[in-house]
């Protein structure tokens, strides 16, 4: 697994958090149906019976494996000291912050030391699982995986290159919350947001996947479940997701790597079949919170205001676009787009075409997710 430092800008907090779910709280409720309705332009929704019950993103659109950059490896270090040589005229400026951001955050531990016998040594460290997860998960759901080089200056960039960059500036960047109020999401919301933006949307969605206080974050691209009804307003249901894995160095041209996590749960239906609750099953994986990112902010500028102030944000996007070809970039649906990035109106009436519903392009995305659909039974 990957390691990261979480940075996500939660826009609300919950007095409730770290206590047993009863229900879906309102305050989550409601911020699921605005902001859906903000981005979509159209109501989420909560019946289950209208939900698909498999859904993924394009084939083009599958999130690319990507590095995540662990702060004891110095981050993102050697891809901003290229950087500076092109833009700072070699003065390490983006480098030196980035080596005082990956290692200002220490926690105290024990290491074993050998003097006149074994001793248990108190000391001061980085956590090994602090990195950029969350910058690697973000610029691979906004962005095409770059293809080609670019230059700057007359210096070179790399595919690789260009994703370090993009990591780096998702790093701190806004993203958009879509749900986890307590240890482990709410089965009924976790349901309900896979089901609306992967299924009805065809967007992928960010999962952080540890329950305390570490964090380990990955797209998730496609998902395919089975139900039956249950006694009462319930229903069972056997869900797997889909979701890209980070490599343990940055390619050119990655292999993509995935896994498929497995989710047993029930889901408690009102008298109109909508879901209010949920509860998971001992065998069911579970995961802290989902989230979906915003576009890349100017560095130390409203929502990016711990973002490396030596970096251009606009130069690395630009850098990005020159790598990757038009055709790709102007079928790359994103909510929250740049002008630039914004798809155009044909493409974006043929994708209206796909909601809901999936993209018959995808079913090869949902291959890996339905061979093992009763996985964990």
């Amino acid at each position: 697994m990957g390691t990261c430092l979480v940075t996500l800008a939660v826009a609300l907090t919950f007095s409730s958090v770290g206590q047993a779910s009863t229900s879906i709280k309102s305050e989550e409720k409601d911020y699921l149906d605005e902001n859906f309705q903000r981005w979509w332009e159209t109501e989420f929704v909560w019946a289950f019976a209208d939900l698909p019950t498999k859904g993924s993103v394009p084939k083009h659109r599958v999130p690319y494996s990507g590095h995540d950059y662990p702060d004891l490896a110095g981050g993102t270090i050697e891809v901003l000291r290229k950087y500076d040589r092109a833009f700072h005229d070699g003065r390490l400026l983006a480098t030196a912050h980035e080596h005082t951001d990956t290692t200002s955050q220490k926690e105290r531990t024990v290491v074993r030391g050998r003097i006149f016998g074994i001793l248990r040594i108190p000391t001061e460290r980085t956590p090994g699982w602090h990195g950029h997860c969350n910058g690697w998960a973000a610029a691979a759901i906004r962005h095409a995986e770059p293809r080609n080089r670019v230059t700057r200056n007359g210096v070179v960039f790399t595919p690789a290159d260009i994703k370090g960059l993009l990591a780096e500036i998702y790093m701190y960047n806004h993203s958009e919350f879509l749900g986890g109020v307590d240890p482990a999401i709410n089965p009924g919301t976790f349901h309900a947001v896979i089901a609306n933006w992967i299924g009805r949307g065809s967007h992928p969605v960010a999962m952080d996947t540890a329950l305390d206080r570490e964090v380990f974050n990955y797209p998730i691209y496609a998902y395919a479940a089975s139900s039956a009804k249950r006694p009462g307003n319930t229903v069972e249901v056997k869900m797997n997701i889909a979701y890209t894995l980070s490599t343990k160095r940055e390619f050119d041209q990655a292999q993509h790597l995935h896994r498929v996590k497995y989710f047993h749960y029930t889901l408690q239906l009102d008298d109109q079949g909508k879901i209010t609750d949920g509860s998971y099953f001992p065998d069911s994986d579970r995961v802290d919170m989902l989230w979906v990112p915003l576009h890349a902010a100017a560095s130390g500028q409203e929502g990016n205001e711990k973002g490396n102030p030596h970096i251009d944000v606009a130069e690395v996007l630009s850098m990005w676009r020159e790598s990757v070809p038009e055709e790709i970039r102007n079928q790359w649906l994103n909510i929250d787009p740049l002008p630039e990035d914004a798809v155009s109106d044909d493409v974006d009436d043929n994708m209206e075409e796909d909601v809901p519903g999936t993209p018959a392009e995808a079913e090869d995305n949902l291959e890996n997710v339905t061979s093992e659909e009763t996985a964990g039974s």
